[in-house]
């Protein structure tokens, strides 16, 4: 599986041959987008921004539970840009893109944008935690 992953993805078929600087600065820069992006978005739900409200409330969302998904948002980007913390926060922000793409094709909205966010934070956590990657694909693995 890591193999196909790697033919699928030339990023991480090169962090093998990246240094440890460069593949630092790499994850965090690819952070520093993904963080910029997601503070942006739960700012406009907690100041319940009124275009955001208004795409909000055509599918169905009332403004309170928007700024409700707002504070989940920004509490997941909290997570996941403190180090000590940053898998579980990448986890709830994979979940939290799971749920938008599921919301936008439940209402026929275009799914382009959160997929593509999606998989810029899978590549970020591969560049991030190499060593969980591994973990994942290692055909390797004992499992006691």
């Amino acid at each position: 599986m890591y193999s196909i992953l790697k033919e699928l993805c030339p990023e991480i078929k090169n962090l093998k041959t990246m240094s440890s600087k460069s593949i630092k600065i790499t994850g965090w820069a690819l952070t520093a987008v993904l963080g910029l992006l997601f503070a942006f978005s739960a700012f406009l739900k907690i100041s319940q921004n009124e275009a955001a409200i208004a795409q909000a409330s055509a599918i169905g969302i009332d403004a309170h539970t928007y700024r409700l998904i707002g504070f989940v948002e920004i509490t997941s980007l909290i997570l996941f840009l403190v180090p000590r913390t940053a898998i579980i926060g990448a986890f709830f922000l994979i979940a939290y893109m799971g749920g938008a793409i599921a919301t936008h094709l439940q209402h026929q909205q275009p799914v382009g944008m959160a997929v593509g966010v999606q998989v810029i934070l899978w590549i970020t956590i591969a560049v991030r935690f190499p060593d969980l990657l591994q973990r994942v694909f290692s055909p390797n693995l004992t499992t006691h």
